[in-house]
């Protein structure tokens, strides 16, 4: 901004050069300079212009089209006078504001997202997703930064938030910590790691996202110096300010800066007590013409009346309090509140006349010596120094200094309370004579300086003594004397009066400044603190005044006028002249402003230019602004307009200036706008009704056309419109006019209107709770506004009712949009599914029954699960964003879900209606749905949650049905073609089993039924179930295993099959399954597993016992073979004979060998099978333990059995090596020694090593095989 002290030549030119464009098209006519550079050329030549280029006769069309572009013109120019006279007003209270401040208490508003700011932020975060940055974060944050990508940043709702200005970079901020808090909450604890620093690493990974590649100190930068603009403004920054929102030009705030002379204090403080003034006056001609306004009562006319002095003396009161100039270090004395008065009832001045003593100046001199010129008498080297006082002062020296350079530049600072004082500067030597004791003086200049005294350095003669020879001594000095603050002027006029200056005189002046509204013409002797005479200017009209005959002395005369009394005044040039009568129009207080008469101002012309050089550079400047055409908005009287109407403009303006800046204000002003919108309220007596009337009616215009308008800041305003309506203004009673009532009523239901839509929208005007706490201050001001007054509350059911209404016309909207988007959605991704659609841009064409007809139930059902999805997603963000809000009125948030969920019901059973009898593709949508709404504490059983469940349950039996008949068949079916190959941990059919319960039981559990009752039910039935297929599965496996082994060889080449170890594992498998699929824990139904368990364990034991059956029999076989060689036996001598016979030829094999051998075999290949195959060790322990003590037991009772006869040798030698054996493998395997060192192991080792002992000396020796050495004899066989 130019700054209004600019230059005089700079800010000449503009104007010179927009003038000359103005007054080039037509001579003698004035053009304002606004007009001029809108149409160029202004109105003169484009009329001329028209009527050369058209005909003599215009068509009746371009007559009319000529008369409305007049009219426009005219309009437009009535429009910018009207900007600038306003631009006026505002500027003064900008200059001198003495009623309001600055507020530093205002929240700061952020800047405001632009659409191009939301589009780079998507980019932003879409590129760390594709991983394009260099942000490392783990996989949840990569989670949260996507969900809140989908949810937030693409949500049309934010999107339309962006460009109604409603959204600033905080929000975003916000919406992501609540969005993430909830997810931080949720992770698992981490030692050393709080749940908080993952919360601030987030934000500070989001704030790195959000900022991109931008240097973080710029941004800074830029924040804190749109903040400080948002805090506080210059004088220069207001009036920049608003000559935009006025559109005002640069060359026309120059103009009418300088001819308001707003940086003349005094002049801008005379103009508020002339405002004033004239507003007391026009509060006497109402009240003496009876020109009310309308009021809604007769008596609030007296009341008006009041109201306005009252007002007035209070800006009064605030003027008065007011220092005399901002910064100034000098204190006014504080005159009575009858000053004020005074100026209402003048016959009361007497009592407030000023005394002598009221006037107290302070002066503040600087006095500089700089040298000393003509000093020859003196030898070089003497010492020479300066004293200075002031008369009544204290007495300071300068530093000493040679006679040949006597210069000092000293400075020395005094005060006084003397307007005239009188100065006295010495020249002194130091004395050189022994005896002298004081130094000599050479010279002295005494100086009465004024503040009008030059402040530049001058020459002055010295008085020298008889002492100093040199008699053209002169001293270089400077004298600065400080104008005070309440000094308002001074100099020397000739003055004659009737009481006071009773002869014509020249005498010193000052004109004082005692207070706010009283000013003093006060008359100065030197070296007097006192005024010697005053004159109290209140009352006075000051003029210019024709020369006086018979007054000899002063050339340029004005007078002071009073009722009975005359004070001539006169000044030696003009221009002192103009000076005094402007500062004591200033003073007066008088609304007649003084005009030099041109034949005054030539008194001391010998021309033109010479007389414009003798006026002060205020006439200039207010020439100027005449010239181009500003004088009428300079000199119109304030009192004369409807401010009203003219503040309504401002504010409107200045609304529409605010809602179109940076910032996302949301209506609210900046502390800059508020100050000078109240400053000018105060000033020109614009009724606080009425400000926030025009002031709510703006907001709701720009609320109806989408602008987001804090409710907080209707509540302000409505708050103070309703209780100055209905009387119950905090400070008092106050008139209420009828148009205020009537407008009020009018704002109440526009309010009204836009509250309940709001509500209605309150996911699309508040999205994601933003602003933040803004519907919670909607439902408050609802609740306000439905208030028949004041005082009276609304009931809460009509409240209540109210609200519920806008809640249901919110669900059925709600819907509405969910299911316009989810088609939106569908038929996009039809287009890039559907080959139709890749051909043939023409079927996007397709109308809405076409397409409807097409859509197959599975389609449709998996349409119906997406609105589902979006039905979740807009009831979480309720409860998540806007649930707070309406906290006093839960039930009805419950109500307005239960209406949404019904208006989704209807589609959902028309989906389900044409779904196919064996479709079981419609549970996910009830697990969906149940999912959320079993952990809603208020959804959970409510009317839609328990239509879900009627709806469902019949499906759930019947599939649970069906389900059991299936796998009933399977198990059937299955173990009749059973090939028992091994499958996981059991056959085929066991796992298919197995699977297919598992899964039926997950998924009766995954949909976690509400309903207790009926999940009970269900769980029983299906713990029911399973233990009887399990039970079934078992018993077909036992016999199975019965069969198997009952086909299975009896003699030492029987090997176990993998099928038989299968079945066990079956066993295995079933007990663990049982335990899982068929526990309960519920009372008396614990028994399923207990008796399934108690089966398998039958089961199990009848499957080992055959198996040792099988083997006893197996050894049974063994001991058959060798019971041929019993003693006393045909066959044993027949063959001993033999063998013994043939033994002398060839190598004959030792008979039974081989039979131990394999029968070894056997056992070894049967434990290693069993113990690699079968899954339970302890049912192996188990087999092992009877399989040893049953053939253990068969070897004793076979050996029992031929107590009386000796073995023969071949048996002896088998026997041992089987028992060895077994004893040996089965320790290996894991038997115990208590198992295995049974008595009848003892029986059996015993009678062998006894026989053993027999046989060596029968035969002459056992041929290494014995019972003896057994360790040493298993590592040879090894």
């Amino acid at each position: 901004m130019l700054d209004p002290s600019s230059s005089e030549e700079e800010s000449d030119g503009i104007v010179e050069e927009e003038t000359k464009e103005a007054m080039a098209p037509q001579a003698g006519s004035r053009i304002s300079p606004s007009r001029t550079s809108e149409s160029s050329g202004g109105l003169a030549p484009s009329s001329s212009r028209s009527s050369s280029a058209r005909p003599t006769s215009p068509s009746p069309s371009a007559a009319s089209e000529e008369k409305e572009d007049l009219d426009k013109l005219q309009r437009d120019e009535e429009e910018r006078k009207k900007k600038l006279q306003l631009y006026v007003f505002v500027m003064r209270c900008i200059a001198y504001p003495f009623n309001a401040k600055q507020p530093t208490d205002m929240a700061r508003r952020q800047q405001k997202i632009t659409k191009q700011q939301l589009q780079q932020t998507k980019d932003r975060f879409q590129a760390f997703l594709n991983g394009d940055t260099q942000i490392v974060a783990d996989e949840a944050f990569i989670n949260a930064v996507q969900s809140y990508n989908e949810v937030f940043l693409k949500s049309d709702r934010v999107a339309k938030m962006v460009q109604s200005g409603g959204f600033s970079a905080s929000d975003f901020r916000e919406v992501f910590k609540r969005h993430i808090e909830k997810r931080v909450r949720s992770l698992p604890e981490i030692d050393g790691l709080s749940k908080e620093t993952v919360l601030s690493s987030w934000m500070a990974k989001f704030d790195t996202i959000y900022r991109g590649d931008e240097d973080p100190r710029k941004a800074q930068q830029r924040m804190t110096a749109s903040a400080a603009s948002e805090l506080i403004l210059s004088k220069d920054q207001l009036y920049e300010m608003f000559q935009n929102i006025l559109g005002i030009k640069k060359f026309e705030h120059q103009l009418l800066y300088q001819a308001c002379q707003l940086d003349n204090l005094d002049e801008q403080a005379a103009q508020i007590r002339r405002e004033l003034d004239g507003r007391l006056q026009m509060a006497d001609q109402i009240a003496r013409g009876g020109k009310f306004p309308k009021f809604v009562s007769k008596e609030m006319e007296a009341m008006y009346i009041e109201e306005l002095k009252s007002s007035v003396n209070q800006l009064m009161a605030n003027l008065e309090s007011m220092p005399v100039s901002k910064g100034g270090e000098f204190k006014l004395q504080k005159m009575k509140r009858g000053h004020n008065t005074s100026i209402i009832d003048m016959g009361q001045e007497d009592e407030n006349t000023l005394s002598k003593s009221d006037v107290v100046l302070s002066f503040t001199l600087e006095v500089v010596i700089m040298e000393v010129v003509g000093l020859k008498s003196l030898a070089p080297n003497r010492i020479v120094y300066c004293t200075m006082e002031v008369e009544g002062g204290e007495k300071l020296q300068t530093d000493q200094a040679e006679a040949s350079k006597p210069t000092w530049g000293t400075q020395g600072d005094f005060t006084t309370t003397h307007p005239l004082p009188g100065v006295k500067v010495k020249l002194f030597t130091e004395s050189t004579g022994v005896l002298a004791l004081e130094d000599k003086e050479l010279g002295r200049v005494v100086l009465h300086p004024t503040p009008n005294s030059p402040k530049q350095s001058e020459l002055h003669k010295m008085t020298v003594t008889k002492a100093c020879p040199d008699q053209d001594l002169k001293i270089k000095l400077a004298i600065r004397m400080d104008k005070p603050q309440n000094m308002k002027h001074c100099g020397y006029l000739w003055a004659f009066g009737k009481n006071v200056w009773k002869r014509w005189k020249k005498r010193f002046f000052v004109l004082v400044q005692v207070s706010q509204y009283t000013f003093a013409m006060c008359s100065y002797r030197e070296k007097k603190s006192e005024p010697q005479e005053l004159l109290q200017l209140d009352g006075y009209t000051v003029d210019y005044s024709d020369p006086q005959p018979g007054l000899d002395g002063g050339r340029a005369f004005f007078n002071a006028v009073k009722e009975g009394d005359t004070v001539i005044f006169a000044s030696d040039d003009e221009q002192d002249r103009i000076l005094w009568v402007q500062a004591m129009y200033r003073a007066t207080g008088q609304s007649h402003k003084p005009v030099p008469p041109t034949q005054v101002q030539k008194l001391n012309s010998k021309g033109g230019a010479s007389a414009q050089m003798d006026a002060p550079i205020s006439q200039f400047y207010a020439d100027r602004a005449q010239k181009h055409g500003m004088d009428e908005f300079i000199s119109a009287n304030p009192c004369s307009f409807d401010h009203a109407s003219l503040f309504e403009m401002v504010q409107r303006l200045t609304l529409d200036h605010r809602l179109n800046d940076t910032f996302c204000c949301l209506g609210w002003f900046s502390p800059g706008q508020v100050f000078v919108l109240d400053e000018y309220c105060a000033r020109n007596g614009v009724r606080g009704c009425h400000r926030h009337l025009c002031y709510l009616g703006d907001l709701l215009e720009r609320a109806e056309i989408g602008a987001i308008i804090d409710p907080t800041l209707l509540h302000y305003s409505f708050a103070f419109c309703a209780s100055h309506v209905h009387g119950n203004r905090p400070d008092g009673l106050s008139t209420v006019k009828v148009d205020e009532k009537e407008r009020f009523e009018d704002i109440k239901e526009r309010l009204r209107v836009i509250l309940e839509n709001n509500i209605v929208n309150f996911r699309y005007c508040f999205p994601f709770g933003r602003p933040e706490g803004a519907l919670k201050a909607t439902l408050s001001l609802l609740e306000r506004v439905l208030m028949k007054d004041i005082v009276t509350p609304v009931p809460p059911e009509e409240v209540k009712g109210v609200i519920r209404k806008c809640l249901e016309q919110a669900a059925q909207l709600n819907y509405q949009r969910i299911q316009e988007y989810a088609k939106i959605e569908g038929k996009r991704r039809e287009m890039f599914e559907h080959p139709v659609f890749c051909l043939a841009s023409q079927v996007m064409d397709l109308t809405i029954q076409n397409v409807g007809r097409l859509v197959t139930p599975a389609k449709k059902l998996e349409e119906t699960i997406r609105l589902a999805e979006l039905v979740i997603e807009v009831l979480q963000q309720n409860q998540e964003h806007h649930a707070e809000a309406f906290a006093w009125w839960t039930d009805l948030m419950v109500e307005h879900a239960e209406h949404f969920l019904a208006l989704y019901a209807v589609d959902m059973d028309a989906a389900l209606e044409i779904q196919s009898p064996e479709s079981w593709d419609s549970f996910p949508l009830f697990q969906l749905l149940n999912d959320f709404l079993r952990t809603d504490y208020h959804l959970c059983n409510g009317k839609f949650h328990k239509h879900l469940q009627d709806l469902y349950a019949p499906l759930v039996v019947r599939y649970v049905d069906l389900m059991e008949s299936s796998i009933a068949q399977s198990i059937h079916k299955g173990f009749d073609r059973e090939s028992w190959e091994p499958v996981n941990n059991g056959s085929g059919s066991s796992e298919d089993l197995f699977w297919k319960l598992d899964a039926l039981q997950t998924f009766i559990r995954d949909l976690h039924w509400p309903e207790d009752e009926f999940a009970k039910h269900l769980e029983s039935r299906i713990k029911l179930m399973s233990s009887n297929m399990i039970e079934n599965c078992v018993k077909r496996t036992r016999m199975a295993f019965e069969s198997k082994l009952t086909k299975s060889s009896k003699s030492t080449d029987f090997r176990i099959s993998p099928t038989l170890c299968t079945m066990f594992n079956v066993m295995v498998d079933a007990k663990d399954q049982s335990a899982k699929l068929c526990a309960m824990e519920m009372g008396q139904e614990k028994q399923f597993a207990s008796q399934i368990d108690e089966l398998i364990e039958e089961s199990v034991k009848d499957m080992i016992q055959l198996m040792v059956a099988k083997f006893v029999a197996i050894l049974e076989g063994v001991l058959a073979k060798i019971s041929r060689y019993d003693e006393g036996t045909l066959f044993s001598s027949f063959m001993s004979f033999t063998v013994k016979a043939a033994s002398k030829y060839v190598d004959v094999p030792k008979p039974g060998m081989d039979v131990a051998d394999g029968y070894v075999t056997f056992v070894r290949h049967s434990q290693d099978i069993l113990r690699d195959k079968v899954n339970e060790e302890v049912y192996i322990e188990r087999l092992f333990d009877q399989w040893y003590t049953a053939t253990m037991n068969l070897l004793g009772t076979w050996l029992t059995e031929r107590m009386d006869q000796q073995l023969h040798v071949y048996q002896l030698k088998i026997l041992i090596r089987i028992t060895k054996k077994k004893y040996r493998d089965f320790r290996l395997q894991g038997v115990l020694d208590s198992t295995l060192n049974t008595k009848m192991y003892d029986t059996v080792r015993n009678r062998l090593t006894l026989e053993e002992a027999t046989a060596s000396v029968r035969e002459g020796g056992m041929q290494g095989i014995s019972m003896k050495d057994s360790d040493e004899e298993d590592e040879d066989d090894d």
